[in-house]
């Protein structure tokens, strides 16, 4: 009786770690190909952080709060709960090594251009932030802050009309 009971346990165990390898195959083989995705791709899984990216930004100047909208409204790779990243994330997914071909320029007149950006999403502009920038007293002051992925850097600008020469890159997953 207790070989038998060992037995089963032994058997046990090697279907249990059997089935472990299967799963970590399957992680690994999907982790690399979430993190390969070109700019002929939707998105783009940054592996450093876990956030899915859009794999192009919006390709015409909008409002802040028309980012905002665009985000909210948009519905790609089966996700409805896309939003503006902050600076944070933005920043996270600068990398002045690398150069991904993109446009740059009025939507009508635009010229190819390379910005520094990981995944290889395709840019034509300056991206918006979630982020607006506060008065004095701390109130939204109408100006937020957006991203220059060509010089690294934040800036900010009038959020709204006529002030909306800037792009939209959605994001999902904890917001950081």
């Amino acid at each position: 009786m207790v070989r038998e009971q060992l037995e089963v346990g032994v058997c046990i165990v090697k279907c249990w770690n059997k089935i472990a390898v299967l799963l970590l195959t399957v992680a690994v083989v999907q982790g690399s190909a979430q993190s390969v995705k070109t700019q002929t791709s939707d998105f783009w899984t940054d592996p450093s952080s876990g956030l899915m990216w859009t794999g192009k930004d919006s390709g015409r100047d909008v409002s802040w709060k028309g980012a905002v909208r665009y985000c909210r409204d948009l519905r790609l790779a089966g996700y409805s709960d896309w939003r503006l990243a902050s600076l944070e994330e933005l920043k996270g997914i600068y990398d002045k090594s690398v150069s991904a071909p993109g446009l740059a320029g009025p939507s009508k007149k635009a010229r190819d251009f390379t910005w520094h950006v990981k995944g290889n999403l395709f840019l034509t502009g300056d991206v918006w932030s979630s982020e607006r920038r506060n008065d004095d007293r701390g109130k939204p002051s109408g100006y937020a802050w957006y991203f220059d992925f060509n010089e690294g850097g934040s800036k900010n600008d009038p959020s709204g009309w006529p002030y909306a020469g800037r792009r939209v890159l959605c994001v999902r997953g904890p917001q950081k």
